[in-house]
C-alpha cells in the first residue's frame, strides 16, 4: 500500500504544475502595464518563481520553464510545441494567461508559459 502512495505522490500531475505557474505569472504582471523595456525582467522572474516551486515539490523530475509575454495590440500570435517523451512519466504543460476567455487577467498583455517535465 505504501508503494502505491509513494508512486502517486511522485507522479506527474499537470494540474499541480498549473497551480504553480498561474500564481507566478499573476504575481509578476497582473497589475502591470505592458512595457517592452521590462518584459525580459518579468519573464526571468516568472521562470525563476516557477522553477523554485517546482523544485520544492521534491519530485524526481527535471524541469524546463519558458515564458513569453505579448502586448495586447490586436496582433495574433501562434505557438506550438512538439516533444517525444514517455507519456506515462513525462509531459509538457502550457499555461495561457489570462486563463479565462474574458481576458480579465491584464488589459495590456498576455503570457504563455511552458513547463517541460522529464523523469530522471
Amino acid at each position: 500500500m505504501q508503494d502505491i502512495q509513494s508512486s502517486e505522490e511522485l507522479a506527474f500531475v499537470s494540474e499541480e504544475i498549473e497551480q504553480i505557474v498561474i500564481p507566478a505569472i499573476e504575481s509578476v504582471i497582473k497589475n502591470e502595464d505592458f512595457d517592452g523595456k521590462k518584459v525580459a525582467q518579468w519573464i526571468d522572474k516568472i521562470c525563476e518563481k516557477c522553477m523554485e516551486e517546482l523544485v520544492d515539490l521534491g519530485k524526481p523530475f527535471k524541469y524546463v520553464v519558458t515564458a513569453m509575454i505579448m502586448q495586447k495590440n490586436g496582433a495574433g500570435v501562434h505557438s506550438a510545441n512538439s516533444l517525444w517523451v514517455d507519456p506515462s512519466n513525462d509531459g509538457l504543460v502550457t499555461v495561457k494567461w489570462p486563463t479565462d476567455k474574458k481576458g480579465d487577467g491584464n488589459k495590456t498583455m498576455y503570457c504563455i508559459a511552458n513547463v517541460l517535465v522529464v523523469s530522471f
